[in-house]
């Protein structure tokens, strides 16, 4: 292994634990917080890699998720943030064939098109008031995500999917069907 891919597993390692993480926040900013760290260690990681879709969808990501911690100042809950955001991952999903040289291959077409899924789920989590919402939306993100890593054939992040879907539901049943009494 090359000291670049060592170097990119070592990030990818650091991303995976933040993006678990940020499921068993309490809070929906904490949560966001959380994978903003996480989607700019992912860009890193893949784009090491040469992954350039994943890393530009991370990149994405990462903004969104600085746009949606300022959401009152931003105004981010309003249709067009969606609008703008769902037009950029549409666009990379185009890019992908058309300038990243994604084979058109059987079946390529819908695989490309699971983490652009993914990623307007998590931007519709994100515009919704309460971490439960996020934990919601990240039963359609992350089951997405992984389908797309396994048929990559990518380990750190096929783990990283599986263990974010035990921690979203975990998290759940701690945090959302568990909800401690007030007294």
């Amino acid at each position: 292994m090359e000291p670049i891919e060592i170097i990119a597993q070592a990030v990818g390692i650091v991303a995976m634990a933040f993006n678990i993480l940020s499921y068993q926040q309490k809070k929906q900013k904490g949560v966001i917080a959380f994978q903003l760290v996480g989607g700019a260690l992912f860009a890193v990681n893949f784009l090491l890699l040469g992954a350039y879709v994943g890393g530009m969808l991370n990149i994405i990501a990462a903004i969104r998720a600085v746009i949606f911690l300022n959401k009152e100042k931003l105004k981010a809950d309003r249709p067009l943030w969606f609008i703008g955001f769902t037009a950029v991952y549409i666009a990379v999903y185009i890019l992908s064939f058309t300038v990243f040289g994604t084979k058109d291959i059987p079946g390529s077409f819908v695989i490309e098109l699971l983490p652009v899924i993914g990623m307007v789920a998590t931007t519709v989590g994100f515009s919704l008031e309460k971490a439960a919402d996020v934990r919601k939306c990240g039963l359609v993100s992350s089951p997405s995500w992984l389908v797309y890593n396994i048929s990559n054939f990518s380990l750190g992040a096929i783990i990283c999917e599986t263990l974010s879907l035990i921690s979203i539901v975990t998290g759940m049943i701690r945090l959302d069907i568990n909800k401690p009494k007030k007294e």
